[in-house]
């Protein structure tokens, strides 16, 4: 792969972490944090559309979020249904194509009417596809593919494993980008994520601006990805 900076990766998936401690730093709630953190997603949205990515995914909810204090998790809900109805028109108008990747069924019956309304608002949009992993976990998506695959008799292989994975209408990511300062994935894509390119950043969600993003990009982009092979052979299949 060359090192220019001009190779942008395809599929970005970012661990959005950090909003609960930008928050505590400034003496305020948590769920301010969070607050902040939607603005940042925005942010991210539109400079990932203006560089020519075509997938973002992000990780807004885990499955494992549930046992955070009880007010954040409300707040957390309520903040989604009042986000829902504020961003949505805007990312539709920026040719935003929404998805949100997760186990849905534990959610409220309005913030899950949300959801839909939002994928089938965003439904034809081409310029960018947003991926927004809410409640999700990667065993939980491994799990629930192999019991898909179970259900229909059907043989359980790496392929069609892949087939029935949550987010098997994108490619794989390419880089995976993790704020906060923390050092690990957190149950984030692990099937996905097998040969992405991974990229720690010490800033806190909130403050991961577009320069923040270029910087990752570059990065990114003087990497090599081998997949397997040798350089010396990945150097020759570029060459071809």
């Amino acid at each position: 792969m060359s090192s220019s900076s001009s190779v942008v990766p395809h599929h970005i998936a970012i661990v959005m972490d950090g909003n609960g401690r930008w928050a505590t730093r400034r003496l305020l709630p948590r769920l301010a944090g969070h607050r902040q953190g939607v603005e940042s997603l925005r942010r991210c949205a539109r400079a990932c559309a203006e560089r020519g990515v075509g997938v973002l995914t992000v990780f807004a909810f885990s499955s494992e979020n549930w046992n955070r204090p009880a007010d954040e998790v409300s707040g957390l809900m309520d903040l989604l249904a009042k986000a829902l109805a504020r961003e949505v028109p805007q990312l539709h108008k920026d040719g935003v194509q929404l998805h949100f990747v997760g186990d849905t069924a534990s959610l409220s019956e309005k913030v899950r009417e949300g959801l839909h309304q939002a994928e089938a608002v965003t439904a034809g949009n081409t310029r960018l596809i947003l991926n927004v992993c809410f409640n999700y976990g990667g065993r939980w998506d491994i799990a629930q593919a192999a019991a898909q695959l179970a259900a229909r008799g059907e043989a359980i292989t790496e392929l069609s494993l892949d087939r029935a994975m949550a987010l098997s209408f994108v490619a794989d990511p390419d880089l995976l980008i993790r704020t906060g300062g923390e050092m690990r994935i957190s149950n984030f894509l692990l099937w996905q994520c097998a040969y992405s390119e991974l990229y720690f950043s010490d800033r806190l969600w909130p403050e991961f601006d577009e320069a923040a993003l270029d910087e990752a990009i570059a990065a990114y982009a003087a990497r090599e990805r081998r997949f397997g092979k040798t350089s010396a052979q990945v150097q020759k299949s570029s060459r071809v």
